[in-house]
């Protein structure tokens, strides 16, 4: 009995920690021809089972928050009517994604709704403390570091160095002086995992969020791919596909 109590805490606390790596979605949603704002549009992305939604204000705009971190496809839904076109989004940890401004528009004539999204339908500002460096999966697959968890570290930042005994340290902290997260979990000793298993990963070498922790170095953050994760890839995938054959 004190065995399943056991494995029912570790995983509750699993559980809490994988919470944390959250984001937000923002934007502006217009008239494409009028170039107005448009008040009570909904925009949303789904996860699965999960609806992440934002109503746009006065000014039309929206905020999305507590979004798990990964890549979406945002949708914009006004007066019953959802458009068809989707933007992909990617939502960071522990920062804000920026879909910039949305332009919307109804074709009478077919009675179709569409989409415009400036800059090819790319995210084109991402905020969050400052300093930080991020990278994800694409970027990660792409890096000739990727095998390293250290050598990935250095990559990203220059104020991230390896001493001679193999340890990263931080521009101007003490030796050893730093946190390592996997999943949630703190450690002060860096662990490798496969490359193709991690979703994101975040080094923070100043501006240090209190949850955390106390150190005057800096913090890797890492973040493993999960099943919604891989659910998200291969629906992306699918629509692409579908997407292709129309």
């Amino acid at each position: 009995m004190k065995k399943w109590m056991l494995v029912g805490c570790l995983f509750v606390g699993f559980s809490a920690f994988s919470q944390e790596a959250q984001g937000e979605i923002i934007g502006t949603v217009i008239d494409k021809n009028t170039k107005e704002i448009i008040y009570g549009a909904e925009a949303f992305v789904q996860d699965v089972d999960k609806k992440y939604q934002a109503i746009t204000d006065v000014d039309g705009r929206f905020r999305i928050s507590a979004i798990p971190s990964g890549t979406y496809e945002l949708l914009v839904k006004y007066r019953k009517d959802t458009i068809s076109n989707r933007i992909e989004v990617v939502v960071p940890m522990d920062g804000i994604c920026n879909a910039g401004t949305i332009l919307f528009s109804k074709e009478k004539e077919f009675k179709a709704i569409t989409v415009y999204a400036q800059n090819n339908d790319r995210v084109k500002l991402e905020y969050g403390f400052l300093p930080v460096k991020k990278i994800t999966s694409e970027e990660i697959a792409h890096s000739s570091a990727k095998f390293d968890i250290k050598s990935l570290a250095t990559s990203m930042s220059s104020e991230v160095k390896v001493d001679e005994n193999g340890d990263l340290m931080f521009r101007g902290a003490r030796k050893g002086d730093m946190i390592y997260m996997l999943d949630g979990m703190k450690s002060t000793q860096v662990f490798n995992v496969p490359s193709c298993s991690i979703a994101n990963m975040m080094i923070y070498t100043g501006g240090i969020p209190a949850k955390y922790g106390d150190t005057m170095g800096g913090v890797i953050v890492v973040e493993t791919k999960g099943y919604f994760d891989l659910y998200r890839d291969w629906k992306r995938s699918e629509a692409k596909k579908e997407a292709a054959k129309n």
